[in-house]
């Protein structure tokens, strides 16, 4: 039978007072050293404080500093809430309710959990709390210690507590329960100060020196009180693992509908091919039809969604193919866009094709056909049926330049059916970043390595010279600005500010290239609309004396347009729409002007602005303003293309930890194989 609140309320305190005093009998039974010896008297000095733990170590904090001065918890309102506040308030620790279920609803990245805190300790307490919260990784510090100390103004105090008698239970954390009659340590790092003004990439590498400090006090603790601290140390990622996680529900229901799917894929291909989007001569390679002879020996599949992931690929192919003389590499693209970029720039050794659909028949005939020895995935690439099913094979599984939004991590965490049994499969997940790094890992991925932005090593776009030679002929010395990748309504913004600069500039031409081509009709109408005069590129036109506006509505001529401007917008981020990547512009010497919204490449933007080397804009006359500035003033041109390059260079390094990675996942030497 179901106890009462109030039956569960009286057992809770119960077990509370019941751990309190086991506490107590531990600590009164134990020999104790402090280090350094007077830790009592720092800790006192620093209050009020974040009084930082490891998750695993925590059981004997409450009796460091009991009743010197006021400290402050935070216990969720959860079944174990009350045993929680008992035991804390035996050692004078106060324990404020956290959030409820409806508040926990709203509350968006433990918004009430950081206002709680901040203010007991701007009200003059301490607060304790864990480095790294349920459910892991374990002794990897989250962002919200630091993010706290940031707007508390507080220092971060990390302790450890150890003891030479102890049992580790198999948790995530390895929570450790301190035994009676042992030797006891208690260790306190230095004091990590974060600034009020820290930006997202300084409050990261406090965050790291959160926890090499803990991981340090924790180490000395073990050491002072000769204890092995393996036995309390949590697997790294993978280890100890029984391997990938079994399918969900979620996951069988995804499969089966894919299933049925294949019944009216030839429809949809049949429509989106009547949309220009699909070669009806290629159409089989959907179906997992090969239009090509699979290559004999090993044989690397590398998966790119679209021309930016195909673009961010390419150095590693290239690298791939050099340093082994022995493989060849298949490329596949879901878009005809990327489909002509592989045309364009695929070495000998490498061939493409168009990625399969997602559909249980026709993977089993793309890998029936392929076999590849090694699978790699670029970005976000997380197709069910192709990972499921090359897993089945033993192919090992890599994903590159791994990136995910917020939103999608929080998706994904959700569907924890779908996504460990996905991610588990992985043999190698390399993240751009740490934050990302710690987010896959989350969902299952057995390793996964921070190693950086693949698109800050990949060559700018090709320039056709004699394109570029004929529009500078065409435009005659014009002051222009282009304003690529953008998305509506952006452009009804672009038109406002060229109205502006046209008025600062006499004979300003604005060239705009739209993210997505098909949109040039519509553009232009809306250009006319508002009194402008418009050429259109893919009508096979080029911008006379009279064109206010050009519309560069083609495929591949980025890398053009961006060498024949000094200045250019980077659309998608006027909008919320997370940006585009600026790292082709930088690389053509065009200086970068982006809208608020850049979250698609969070890394590129924090780096430039940090380093002067893009502007931020927000309205019409915010743009406008930017252009001109620019245009009249060649030394503060040289100083942010300085400051770009210096941006990009702290960036790097990607493609050589990528490539090294993927060469030890390689067997050694080839095997060969009777072609298809």
């Amino acid at each position: 039978m179901a106890q009462s609140p109030k039956q569960e309320s009286k057992i809770g305190r119960f077990v509370g007072l019941l751990g309190a005093r086991y506490t107590r009998f531990v600590r009164s039974t134990s020999t104790a050293v402090y280090d350094p010896p007077d830790t009592r008297e720092r800790a006192g000095q620093l209050h009020p404080y974040i009084f930082a733990m490891w998750h695993g170590q925590f059981v004997l904090m409450p009796t460091l500093h009991q009743g010197a001065f006021k400290v402050s918890a935070i216990a969720a309102r959860h079944k174990d809430a009350t045993a929680i506040r008992a035991l804390l308030g035996e050692f004078d620790i106060e324990v404020v309710q956290g959030a409820g279920a409806n508040e926990r609803k709203k509350d968006k990245g433990g918004v009430y959990a950081l206002r709680t805190a901040t203010k007991l300790l701007k009200g003059g307490s301490t607060f304790s709390m864990t480095a790294d919260i349920p459910p892991g990784p374990a002794r990897k510090s989250g962002t919200g210690i630091v993010t706290l100390a940031k707007f508390s103004e507080r220092p971060i105090v990390p302790f450890a507590v150890a003891t030479s008698r102890f049992i580790a239970l198999p948790t995530w954390s390895r929570m450790t329960i301190n035994l009676p009659f042992s030797k006891m340590a208690y260790v306190m790092g230095d004091p990590i100060w974060v600034p009020a003004d820290a930006d997202i990439e300084a409050l990261e590498q406090h965050r790291k020196t959160v926890e090499a400090e803990l991981n340090r006090v924790t180490e000395r603790a073990y050491a002072l009180v000769g204890a092995d601290i393996k036995r309390v140390t949590p697997p790294a990622a993978g280890e100890g693992s029984k391997g990938p996680a079994p399918e969900g529900l979620t996951l069988k229901g995804y499969r089966a509908g894919t299933q049925l799917f294949g019944l009216v894929a030839p429809l949809l291909l049949a429509v989106r091919g009547r949309q220009g989007k699909e070669d009806p001569a290629r159409r089989g390679e959907r179906y997992g039809k090969a239009s090509l002879p699979r290559p004999e020996g090993l044989l690397v599949w590398m998966h790119a969604a679209s021309v930016g992931e195909a673009n961010a690929v390419m150095p590693v192919i290239d690298r791939l193919l050099a340093e082994r003389p022995d493989i060849s590499i298949l490329l596949t693209t879901g878009t005809l866009t990327s489909a002509a970029l592989a045309k364009r720039r695929l070495p000998p050794r490498a061939i493409h094709q168009f990625i399969v659909l997602d559909v249980p028949e026709y993977v089993r005939a793309f890998l029936d056909h392929w076999q590849p020895d090694l699978a790699v995935f670029a970005e976000s690439e997380i197709w069910p049926n192709l990972i499921m099913e090359a897993s089945k094979r033993s192919i090992p599984l890599a994903l590159v330049n791994a990136r995910m939004s917020a939103r999608s991590a929080r998706r994904w965490k959700r569907l924890k059916g779908v996504s460990q049994p996905l991610f588990s499969r992985f043999d190698l997940i390399l993240a751009q970043n740490d934050v990302l790094a710690r987010a896959v890992s989350r969902l299952g991925a057995p390793h996964v390595e921070p190693v950086g932005n693949l698109k800050v090593d990949a060559p700018p776009p090709v320039v056709d010279a004699g394109e570029l030679d004929r529009l500078r002929h065409a435009l005659n010395g014009r002051p222009i600005f282009v304003a690529a990748s953008t998305h509506d309504p952006e452009e009804a913004v672009i038109a406002d500010a060229h109205r502006i600069l046209a008025a600062k500039l006499p004979g300003f031409c604005t060239i705009i290239a739209p993210r997505h081509p098909r949109r040039g009709k519509a553009i232009a109408e809306m250009l006319r609309s508002k009194g402008l005069a418009v050429s259109i590129r893919s009508a096979g036109e080029l911008p006379s004396a009279g064109t206010d506006v050009y519309i560069a509505d083609t495929i591949g001529e980025l890398g053009t347009l961006y060498a024949l401007t000094e200045v250019a917008f980077v659309g998608g981020s006027l909008i919320p729409h997370g940006g585009q990547n600026p790292v082709e512009a930088i690389g053509h010497h065009a200086v970068v002007l982006t809208g608020p919204h850049w979250s698609n490449f969070s890394d590129f933007y924090r780096a430039l602005l940090r380093h002067k080397g893009a502007l931020e804009v927000r309205s019409a006359e915010e743009l406008a303003d930017a252009v001109v500035l620019l245009h009249d003033k060649e030394g503060e041109l040289q100083k942010m293309r300085a400051g770009a390059a210096t941006a990009l260079q702290s960036l790097a390094g990607a493609l050589d930890r990528t490539v090294s990675a993927l060469i030890e996942m390689l067997p050694e030497s080839s095997r060969v194989r009777r072609a298809s």
